[in-house]
């Protein structure tokens, strides 16, 4: 079923790949005509301070292996924490106890062997460990929210900083001849702090993520900025009611960016259950708006050489002007479309939204282009209707008069639909923060309905 002699691999661990063969190896002996395997490790420590004392200290170590096996078009699937070759041999007779009840499905089976990634690999500078001892992570959080207080009085409680580090590795492999995993290293830092007093208390965070340690904001800044955002919401009232521009910060609008990825993604559309149904090719953006994807960003939170199937990554225009140039597809969703698969089983890599106005405006000039309307900095509730497109959530944030901010904002509500916000986009910042999978700064919109007084 598969020879170790033709497969490419850039895992750091060799008794990963072994167990990944002797999976796909039981496989094919109990009968099964196709398999993948992924097997994960990961460990993890995570520090939290509270008014300067520990708070809680965690540690954790997690491995799991899953197996999918296809009798034809039947399949199973079946998963294990040990890693025994007694315990492996189990799992894989289970999935295959599994698929024998199971209903064909004409789209299911491994992606197409030609669209497999091949060795070699880029190297993407993903696993920076970061040797930290508790007492160090002790005192890198009692700094941080040490600086949260400093930045002024009125921030009176906390709850709580902490300092996480996390390394993992995985073996994806299957039985087209495929092999490949590599070692990932997570770190962040965060805080949130409360200020006022009982009848107008506020809170607020600031956070960091990378996967180095240099990748951080230093402890004194998070928590400065995690102070001065706190502090920035007291005497908050209700918005005036009525249309305007709408900023999204860049802290929220990333979450723009999410519902359109999830309206373009396979499962949305062969269900018929999106707002952008058989979009490629048109107008779904503004003009000024372009998004592009780079799986291959040296350091990035979403960068793979393939996807969670093996299939090879590519750097691509997602829109261009305005205009969609391609959809998010698993191979499975992909042959549910008629289509083909677009490496992104899993999700998506580092989506980049351009900044408009060549440079782009920074956020004081976002504010002052927007002249009068509502800065959202904070999002509750997912009232989102994938299907229609129709968006109401409550926010928080700011009132703009004259270009400038003239006084924090709390429960008020934003509605629109997505299909006119994107296209009612009219700047994005420079302002860009690269925390996750989808990078942007902050995106002005021309008009939603704010509700508020």
């Amino acid at each position: 079923m598969i020879d170790s002699a033709s497969v490419s691999t850039m895992s750091s661990n060799p008794s990963l790949r072994d167990l990944a063969g002797f999976a796909l190896e039981r496989a094919k002996t109990l009968g099964a005509t196709a398999a993948d395997v992924e097997i994960s490790t990961s460990t993890g420590q995570s520090v939290t301070v509270r008014l300067g004392e520990v708070e809680t200290i965690e540690h954790n170590r997690d491995k799991g292996l899953g197996i999918t096996v296809y009798l034809g078009q039947q399949r199973g699937n079946a998963s294990t924490t040990d890693f025994s070759h007694a315990a492996v041999a189990r799992t894989v007779e289970a999935a295959l106890a599994i698929a024998k009840y199971t209903a064909p499905d004409s789209f299911s089976g491994l992606a197409d062997i030609d669209r497999l990634a091949v060795a070699p690999y880029p190297e993407l500078s993903l696993y920076h460990p970061w040797r930290l001892s508790v007492v160090d992570a002790t005192e890198m959080a009692k700094r941080m929210e040490a600086a949260a207080f400093a930045v002024d009085t009125r921030i009176n409680n906390s709850e709580g900083a902490s300092v996480s580090i996390s390394e993992s590795d995985f073996i994806y492999a299957n039985s087209h001849g495929f092999m490949g995993g590599y070692p990932t290293t997570h770190h962040s830092a965060s805080t949130t702090m409360i200020a006022g007093a009982d009848d107008g208390m506020q809170r607020d965070y600031w956070y960091a993520v990378g996967r180095s340690e240099q990748d951080l904001e230093s402890m004194e800044a998070i928590g400065r900025r995690a102070g001065e955002r706190t502090v920035a919401r007291l005497g908050a009232r209700k918005a005036p009611s009525g249309e305007v521009p709408v900023l999204f910060d860049a802290t929220v609008a990333s979450g723009l960016i999410g519902s359109f990825v999830n309206a373009v993604s396979g499962s949305s559309l062969y269900r018929k259950s999106s707002f952008l149904l058989d979009s490629v090719g048109t107008t779904v953006f503004s003009p000024m708006v372009s998004i592009h994807e780079d799986p291959f960003v040296i350091g990035g939170l979403a960068s793979g050489a393939f996807d969670a199937e093996g299939v090879t990554t590519v750097k691509r225009d997602i829109v261009a002007d305005g205009v969609l140039q391609g959809y998010f597809l698993s191979t499975y969703s992909a042959r549910k479309l008629g289509l083909a698969s677009t490496g992104n089983a899993g999700g998506n890599h580092n989506l980049i939204v351009r900044p408009t106005h060549n440079a782009g405006l920074d956020f004081v000039g976002l504010v002052k282009k927007m002249h009068r309307g509502f800065i959202v900095t904070e999002l509750m509730g997912q009232s989102v209707n994938s299907v229609t497109g129709d968006y109401s959530r409550g926010a928080v944030g700011f009132w703009v008069e004259n270009g400038e901010i003239a006084y924090p904002v709390e429960e008020t509500t934003i509605a629109g639909n997505m299909k006119d916000m994107l296209k009612g986009i009219v700047a994005i910042g420079n302002d860009v923060l690269a925390l996750g999978s989808k990078q942007t700064g902050s995106i002005l919109i021309d008009r939603m309905a704010v509700s508020g007084e």
